[in-house]
């Protein structure tokens, strides 16, 4: 399991392409050659990149839902919209399919956040307004959360 650490700025040119930067580069080494599936969130207006292992594990969880069970085949149909498997070429870009840079309403301005074993790709504009609109209630959330009994954070 890899799990990715920061928050980076880049731009996006008019492809959808984005520079990846050196030091998440240099943690994507160990998964780049096996390619990433990129995907809209379920929560949130942005996109999420997984190492192709990670998007695996994923679908091993999901391949266990009772497809006969139509909220299950609703659930499966929608959260595979518009997945696309991609590939950071030899020079370090990230090329965004065009729908998918619709969908998170992508400009120029590109926030790469990790999210432990993913990496969550924002406009820059609605990264920073979610940001401030979940800042109050962070506490609370934190402690909601991750404020359980010692046994359940070992």
């Amino acid at each position: 399991m890899i799990n990715f650490i920061g928050t980076y700025d880049c731009k996006a040119d008019s492809k959808g392409r984005v520079m990846l930067p050196v030091a998440l580069k240099n943690q994507m080494s160990p998964v780049i050659n096996e390619g990433f599936v990129i995907k809209r969130s379920v929560f949130q207006p942005c996109l999420e990149l997984y190492p192709m292992a990670e998007w695996n594990l994923l679908m091993q969880k999901m391949n266990k839902k009772n497809r006969f069970k139509k909220k299950n085949n609703d659930f499966i149909r929608r959260f595979s919209a518009g997945v696309k498997v991609v590939e950071i070429d030899a020079t370090g870009r990230l090329l965004i399919p065009k729908n998918l840079v619709e969908v998170a309403g992508i400009a120029k301005e590109v926030v790469l956040s990790s999210a432990i074993n993913i990496v969550e790709i924002w406009d820059k504009g609605n990264y920073e307004k979610v940001l401030e609109e979940t800042a109050e209630d962070f506490a609370s959330l934190a402690e909601e959360v991750m404020g359980g009994d010692e046994d359940e954070l070992s």
